[in-house]
């Protein structure tokens, strides 16, 4: 039986602002308490523009950002949503209240025709450590209502949910609702937030349950469509309508697979897809104006700081590395991936990273990345086979890194990772061949939301896997996510997983917890 969202989830999706005064176009709007929101009759001639949802994200001390984009035809081919060729003046309010009794800010900005009419505003001057609530009118129409919340600027506790793969063909998003249902203080989405085949190409094990509009992602148009397509799913809205997200892509935003120096890159017009993909991946995320991307490149490494208790360290695996060894995919003898020249960060990045770790006062120091960085030999038996798109085909720079880790004095370092399908958590040690060797962090794996459909669970085989991994302590091939619980003294990580997705309504049960005590850097 579906399970029932919680008090403040429900008010977050009921509220659809089905009133509200035009909002002031300052910017620093006063706080005192504001009347109730009459009604407004939309205009019959304007349909509701906010098709695709809300979003905030990148929260400050001071104030996040805040994402819309109008669409009143979400899935027009043109990609620009049935809005007209013209920009389009957008409202927005922020509240202490889901009812806008006590509204702190308030604003006009300008969703740009040649933006698809998006909106990412950057509210500040707002109170540290406190939750918010936010909404946009256009046209006419009211938003749904969002809740997010600032960043503390003192020691406080609070949860987060690590998130990544949503393949909208291998079936539902119930693990967004579930997530969201637990209202986490921040998501942390890692990656491969849509899939850039054409329909019926990547197929579930169960069979693919809806289908994508149109073919493979070429044109800016068809990477806005399919951003559209996912954003019109009502569990990730909700998602993102509760909680402020963290955000970094993968390699489907764009391409499978992608890398700086993959052959890909060589075919014809595919740097024009590149920055196609990076200009609507900007537009659909809720990014800071740092991160708007130019022509091939965009930047989204970053630090996000939650107070003096934790750093999130946000990097970028794909913009920087070489291209994968002896041809990609699953390696047994790869000599191409030992070379020590071999790069995945890239040295700018890579200095970024081992600079901030080891200026981090941070009690915890959370690394947001894509793709699994321990050892992991998926060959059950005899020999060894490698995935080489991930961190196995780079050991080189995988030694750079946990080295870093290790000298720089960072405490407790966490690596969050994405793109496996596969959930697990293991210890990261500074020589994988040796079992005894010195434990430098932890890596928490989130499972995909959807991709591969179902997936299964086989202990067996986990227990084979296991073996030939001693340092990993846990893996199960289901959907779902992570949540975190960080307070001073330790990290608590629960695992869930739903039975399937193949249909809706599945309930989340957690298959695994695991605490990280402060200091220790080993799962325990």
């Amino acid at each position: 039986m579906e399970q029932n969202p919680s008090r403040r989830v429900f008010l977050v999706a009921a509220a659809t602002g089905a009133g509200g005064l035009v909002l002031s176009s300052s910017a620093a709007a006063s706080a005192a308490r504001q009347p109730p929101l009459p009604a407004v009759r939309p205009a019959r001639t304007a349909p509701d523009p906010f098709t695709l949802g809300i979003a905030s994200g990148d929260p400050a001390p001071d104030g996040f950002v805040l994402w819309t984009r109008l669409a009143p035809d979400p899935l027009a081919p043109d990609g620009h949503g049935g809005m007209p060729a013209r920009d389009v003046a957008v409202e927005w309010r922020i509240a202490e209240d889901e009812r806008f009794r006590r509204v702190v800010r308030s604003g006009e900005a300008t969703a740009r025709f040649g933006s698809a009419h998006t909106v990412h505003v950057e509210a500040e001057g707002l109170e540290p450590g406190r939750e918010y609530f936010y909404r946009f009118r256009a046209n006419g129409h009211l938003s749904k209502v969002g809740r997010t919340r600032t960043a503390p600027d003192t020691v406080s506790p609070f949860t987060f949910a690590a998130v990544s793969c949503a393949q909208y063909e291998h079936g539902f998003y119930t693990a967004y609702r579930r997530m969201a249902e637990q209202e986490p203080d921040v998501v942390v989405h890692l990656g491969d937030y849509i899939y850039e085949y054409s329909s019926g190409v990547y197929t579930a094990a169960q069979g693919n349950v809806r289908r994508h509009e149109g073919g493979k992602l070429q044109t800016l148009a068809d990477y806005r469509v399919r951003h559209a397509q996912y954003k019109t799913d009502p569990d990730l809205q909700l998602a993102h309508q509760g909680s402020p997200w963290l955000v970094v892509f993968d390699d489907h935003e764009v391409e499978n697979n992608w890398a700086a120096g993959n052959p890909g890159t060589t075919a014809p017009a595919f740097d024009a897809r590149k920055a196609a993909g990076f200009q609507a991946y900007y537009e659909n995320m809720p990014l800071r104006r740092s991160a708007v991307a130019k022509g091939t490149r965009i930047k989204l490494n970053r630090r996000v700081e939650w107070g003096p208790l934790a750093t999130f360290h946000m990097l970028d695996t794909r913009q920087f590395r070489d291209d994968q060894p002896c041809g990609d995919g699953m390696r047994s003898g790869c000599d191409e991936r030992l070379g020590q020249e071999r790069v995945l960060l890239g040295s700018a990045q890579r200095e970024w990273l081992e600079q901030g770790l080891r200026d981090s006062d941070a009690g915890w120091n959370l690394i947001a990345q894509q793709i699994i960085v321990g050892q992991r030999d998926y060959h059950l038996g005899p020999g060894r086979e490698l995935s080489v798109d991930a961190w196995d085909g780079y050991p080189a720079e995988r030694d750079r890194l946990l080295g870093a880790l290790s000298a720089s004095g960072a405490a407790n370092p966490v690596v969050l990772t994405g793109d496996a399908h596969v959930g697990s958590a293991s210890d990261l040690l500074l020589d994988f061949d040796d079992p005894d060797s010195p434990r430098v962090g932890v890596e928490l794996v989130a499972t995909s939301i959807s991709s591969d459909g179902d997936g299964y669970h086989d202990p067996v085989r986990d227990a084979t896997l296991r073996a030939e991994n001693p340092h990993l302590k846990f893996v199960n091939e289901r959907r779902g996510y992570i949540t975190c619980a960080v307070t001073p003294d330790n990290l608590t990580a629960e695992f869930h997983t739903l039975a399937y997705i193949s249909r809706q309504g599945a309930p989340a049960k957690t298959a695994a917890t695991f605490t990280i005590p402060a200091g220790e850097r080993i799962l325990t």
